[in-house]
């Protein structure tokens, strides 16, 4: 299976997509059961326990202060993933942040989001208090407070990662299911390497220029026709629920 993958693009700097006082309005969900003890896009493994959330492009790490536009209810998230790749959806929660928010009977709510710190610095540092309204058990109450202790570390205890890559660009044409797709490359081997152990197909990557950055769609395909390629994609329904067929 030939993949088309531009290796130059890997080697740029990462940048900060946005800064402290970014703020933006819309849709937030919360995570499923189902994605409990997954890899997250940061190399972290999701814990619905932990106070921490999706967007598209606000830098790993970064705390972002949401509030319930519904309620009022507010809670501080950490970014260690990206996502929600639906389009009326600006970003996922963790569901102890859900149910801090008041949304988990609702599933999606109004939200106003503002990146109160994205240099890695604890809650304390920035003077935001991390006393939380609902807590719902001891083990949520202590989940938000060790925001001010999370850091990004190796899941592998510090052992050296070799991925073999076989870069060859090509231009075929089909219809192909897009996994997912990052503006950062953090991790971005990672989700690849998962990605063909879980669907047993070739992956590859599409980079594209959107409004002047980089974005990595990661695919596999292609298909002939597009009902073997919904064949294909509803048997990745539950590792990727947020998939969906692109034409190329």
């Amino acid at each position: 299976m030939r993949k088309f993958f531009l290796l130059a693009a890997l080697l740029i700097p990462l940048a900060l997509f946005s800064q402290v006082g970014y703020v933006q309005e819309g849709n937030a969900s919360f995570y499923g059961d189902e994605f409990e003890g997954r890899l997250t896009a940061s190399g972290e493994r999701y814990s619905h326990l932990k106070a921490t959330c999706a967007h598209v492009s606000i830098p790993f790490g970064s705390l972002v202060k949401i509030t319930n536009l519904e309620n009022n209810k507010s809670a501080i998230a950490r970014v260690n993933d990206r996502g929600p790749f639906v389009p009326d959806r600006i970003i996922d929660v963790s569901k102890s942040v859900a149910e801090r928010l008041g949304m988990i009977n609702k599933g999606v709510v109004k939200v106003r989001i503002e990146v109160v710190d994205n240099q890695g610095n604890s809650l304390n540092q920035i003077g935001v208090n991390t006393k939380q309204e609902t807590p719902t058990n001891k083990e949520s109450d202590k989940s938000v407070e060790q925001l001010n202790e999370e850091k990004n570390t190796d899941k592998n205890g510090g052992d050296v990662e070799l991925f073999s890559v076989e870069v060859t660009k090509t231009s075929s044409h089909g219809f192909y299911i897009q996994l997912g797709s990052y503006k950062e490359q953090n991790n971005l081997f990672d989700f690849l390497y998962e990605a063909k152990k879980k669907t047993g197909k070739e992956t590859c990557i599409n980079v594209v220029l959107a409004n002047n950055e980089r974005l990595f769609k990661v695919l596999i395909g292609p298909f002939s026709n597009r009902s073997d390629a919904e064949k294909t994609r509803q048997s990745l329904l539950e590792d990727y629920p947020g998939c969906f067929i692109i034409k190329i």
